[in-house]
């Protein structure tokens, strides 16, 4: 079986030069496939290096973003730190949005715009967008932390409520977390105390006297 020589994910297989141009949103097609990119390099001129795996984009002869290549014609990789600048701007395009369902870092992003909707229908994707430009801004787990609380504890969905959790560096308990109920000193002073009892029935022996075993849990 013979066997090709193996490709060089960093050999350059092509490369562009691109102007990107308002009202582009801050998106490169290349290959015929589309990238997003940094809202602050709308109207400059960019190099665009397409490798074997990745794609670069450089400004000013550095290279700022590498993206991964994706393979076929006609898909996407979008970025909502790359384009939050341009949707928070014109926040009525939201609900049309071509890469609307790329704006949804986690499935609880997606629950609070539907939260928003049902409660502040004219006002859900501005208060969604501001909820997601304090993601990209600050921190995106301490947002999803937030939104995870405000569900949990059912509160109502706004910016300023996760913005104050956010602020105050409020962590939601994990999801995994089990209260465990202590117990008290006397409840051992009943298990001696029956001891004896248990060891003439066999609770605790076993034939040829090798201690039983009960039935291990899991609590995760």
């Amino acid at each position: 079986m013979h066997v090709g020589p193996a490709v060089n994910p960093f050999s350059l297989v092509n490369e562009s030069h691109l102007r990107i141009v308002p009202p582009s949103v801050s998106v490169i097609r290349v290959d015929h496939n589309t990238y997003s990119v940094h809202s602050r390099l709308i109207g400059e001129k960019v190099d665009v290096r397409l490798y074997a795996e990745h794609v670069e984009v450089c400004y000013a002869g550095s290279a700022i973003q590498r993206m991964p290549r994706l393979r076929g014609q006609r898909k996407h990789l979008i970025n909502y730190r790359h384009v939050i600048d341009s949707l928070v701007r014109k926040p009525g395009a939201f609900e049309n949005y071509k890469y609307r369902e790329e704006m949804f870092p986690t499935s609880r992003f997606r629950m609070a715009y539907d939260a928003l909707r049902e409660t502040t229908q004219k006002r859900a994707a501005r208060e969604y967008l501001q909820i997601l430009e304090l993601a990209a801004r600050e921190n995106e787990s301490l947002v999803d932390d937030a939104l995870r609380a405000l569900f949990q504890e059912d509160q109502p969905i706004a910016f300023e409520a996760v913005k104050a959790r956010v602020e105050r560096r409020e962590a939601a308990r994990p999801a995994t977390e089990v209260e465990v109920e202590l117990t008290t000193l006397s409840s051992f002073d009943v298990l001696f105390r029956y001891k004896e009892v248990w060891d003439g029935i066999g609770c605790e022996g076993a034939a040829g006297g090798e201690p039983s075993r009960a039935p291990s849990a899991h609590v995760s």
